[in-house]
């Protein structure tokens, strides 16, 4: 784990509200120089701290209104269950977040569709053919007063 002071904090919060800043606003934001907040900008994209700037669309602009999270549970726990389920996920559009969890369900998906069609057509037509699924729950999303995902 990387060690990270009050103003490399202060950088990550305000590049996680707005990655476009420029330098110079970033700089008098967190207190510093312009040069002294690029050298600390870069520093941590270096050390992999920031990993990427990423544009925040608008889901029902882009057709992907409809959000749902659904647990999925396998009916087999090994190596191969799990990595032919990632692929068939890694190759679902509409699956923009695949998380291996513990609990009741082995994964934990974020599915972005444009509809209640589209999403049931992924349901039975993605989701319905991975041999070793078990179960499929779904939670549709109805609103979302805090998302600070970039």
């Amino acid at each position: 784990m990387t060690t990270l002071d009050s103003i490399d904090q202060r950088i990550l919060r305000e590049l996680r509200r707005d990655g476009r800043l420029s330098n110079l606003a970033l700089s008098d934001r967190v207190g510093l120089s312009p040069s002294a907040t690029l050298r600390r900008v870069q520093e941590l994209e270096r050390r992999g701290v920031i990993q990427g700037f990423r544009a925040v669309l608008d889901p029902h602009q882009v057709g992907r209104g409809y959000v749902v999270y659904v647990a999925v549970g396998l009916s087999e726990h090994g190596k191969a269950a799990q990595k032919t389920f990632e692929a068939a996920m890694q190759a679902a559009p509409e699956v923009v977040e695949c998380h291996n969890i513990a609990g009741a369900f082995e994964y934990l998906l974020r599915v972005e569709a444009r509809d209640l069609a589209a999403y049931k057509a992924f349901h039975t037509d993605v989701l319905g053919t991975v041999p070793a699924v078990r179960s499929i729950t779904s939670y549709i999303v109805m609103e979302s007063p805090k998302d600070e995902r970039a």
